[in-house]
């Protein structure tokens, strides 16, 4: 009796512990094949609306450890990760032919791009009599123990939040698999590519990044155990979180929860074991609060569709006031608009592929509110740079800033003076990332714009020379 059969496809769940697919497969299959393909139309393809390159260097780098690490992790079990660059939809289609499985079992993505893929390998299938399997990899809550149909989330978080943490428990995270069957020696496992191979030019990490982020799901659960027993930082994280120097202010557990190198599942628990052992309090709390943003997120792109993509956002009122002004923009993004917690977010982000949460709030209320420029720009900006992007938390946040999205509230408006002086008192975070400005003291530092020719002169700075000119005056904020 010839033995059964199955692929696995790894996508954005590159972990062995708590992943659904994985399971079902050892579950109902003898043979098991699993394969990451590296689809091209990412790889090398661009943002859909302004042409921005869809995957920066610096989630390649996280994405490619990532793999390699999956590889290690099967082949340490006898088995291997078979690797791909192409189409999947052919790519797999051809890796199931030729081995006449039965199923292709994969995590199944909500949003358009990771849809239309998946309708197409499902459609290959079907013409060789194959099935797709599909489990849910990305959530900490399934749908299927939601109090309402997704079609129904609410749209305000906070009533999200209440009638979800009123009646649903968080399922116990699935087990790690102890071995795997090994692959049949016919199939070619395939080499993982080199960034080079992929067009991404190769870069030194920057000192001054709050973390040096490796890919992987090992990384992953070793940033885990750092950041709740070996330093002890959930204690503090809701104190903390608004920080913006050094990798402990935060969890920085999303690269890897984006790419699924960690499940959120396993998150929770691991922190309810801290509450047990350690202390429950506030900040224990808000590290699961956090989490049930990323889940209302992916929710609200699964009931809205594409709509978080357009102008009007999930409203489908778009702002008439909001150009798509190339030359403002490149001045955002280039950080060079004179308003020193901007541009330091922005050269943050350009130089590390990260920036905070406090930080992209302000940078995108800024390109919104004050600049006036369409928002979607800012979002795609995000989405190529972005080592931790996820696809509904990156689009929503967006929608939210631009007022488009389910906020009940109309302003989302940040005052950047304010905001700056809060979370930057003494500008140590300008500083390191604007050292032109590195003389000036706690209370000129985020208004160099009131500087006068004398100031100028006796801090080592001219204002239009070594730092632009502010293209927005620090006066707005300050009255």
């Amino acid at each position: 009796m010839e033995k059964r059969k199955g692929i696995v496809w790894f996508r954005q769940d590159l972990r062995l512990h708590d992943n659904e697919a994985l399971v079902e497969a050892l579950r109902h299959c003898e043979e098991i094949i699993p394969v990451y393909v590296f689809d091209e139309r990412v790889f090398s393809g661009e943002t859909r609306w302004f042409g921005f390159k869809k995957i920066g260097k610096y989630r390649a780098k996280f994405i490619l450890e990532s793999v390699n690490d999956l590889r290690r992790s099967f082949r340490k079990m006898g088995s291997d990760l078979i690797v791909r660059v192409g189409k999947p939809e052919e790519e797999i289609f051809e890796i199931a032919r030729q081995n006449k499985t039965s199923w292709v079992f994969c995590n199944r993505e909500r949003t358009q791009e990771e849809e239309v893929v998946q309708d197409a390998l499902e459609r290959n299938l079907w013409s060789i009599g194959q099935e797709m399997r599909y489990s849910r990899g990305k959530l900490l809550y399934y749908t299927a123990d939601l109090p309402f149909p997704v079609t129904h989330t609410p749209e305000v978080f906070t009533q999200f939040k209440k009638e979800v943490e009123r009646v649903v428990q968080v399922r116990v995270p699935l087990p790690t698999p102890e071995s795997m069957p090994p692959i049949d020696h016919e199939i070619v496992p395939g080499e993982v590519p080199t960034p080079e191979q992929l067009g991404f030019e190769d870069y030194l990490s920057d000192p001054r990044a709050v973390l040096d982020f490796k890919g992987g799901e090992t990384e992953g659960l070793k940033r885990l155990h750092y950041y709740l027993w070996e330093a002890d930082l959930a204690r503090n994280y809701f104190e903390t979180r608004n920080e913006l120097v050094g990798g402990d202010y935060s969890t920085k557990f999303s690269p890897w929860l984006a790419l699924g190198c960690l499940s959120p599942k396993t998150v929770y628990w691991e922190v309810k074991r801290y509450e047990e052992i350690r202390e429950e309090n506030k900040s224990t709390y808000w590290i699961f609060f956090e989490l049930l943003w990323r889940d209302f997120f992916r929710f609200m792109a699964k009931k809205h569709g594409n709509k978080i993509f357009l102008k009007g956002g999930m409203k489908g009122d778009a702002d008439s006031r909001l150009k798509t002004d190339w030359s403002l923009f490149q001045v955002w993004s280039e950080g060079r608009t004179g308003v020193p917690f901007i541009d330091a977010n922005m050269r943050e982000l350009n130089q590390t592929g990260f920036m905070s949460n406090r930080g992209r709030q302000n940078v995108a209320s800024f390109l919104v509110n004050d600049l006036k420029v369409n928002w979607q720009m800012g979002a795609e900006y995000f989405e190529s740079l972005l080592i931790d992007y996820d696809t509904a938390s990156n689009w929503g946040n967006w929608n939210y800033i631009a007022g488009v999205g389910n906020d009940p509230r109309e302003d989302r408006y940040f005052n950047i003076l304010n905001q700056a002086s809060r979370y930057d008192p003494k500008g140590e975070y300008v500083k390191l990332w604007l050292p032109e400005l590195r003389d000036l003291p706690p209370d000129k530092v985020h208004r160099p714009d009131t500087l006068s020719g004398s100031e100028q002169a006796s801090l080592h700075v001219t204002i239009g020379s070594d730092y632009p000119k502010a293209m927005i005056g620090t006066d707005r904020w300050a009255r």
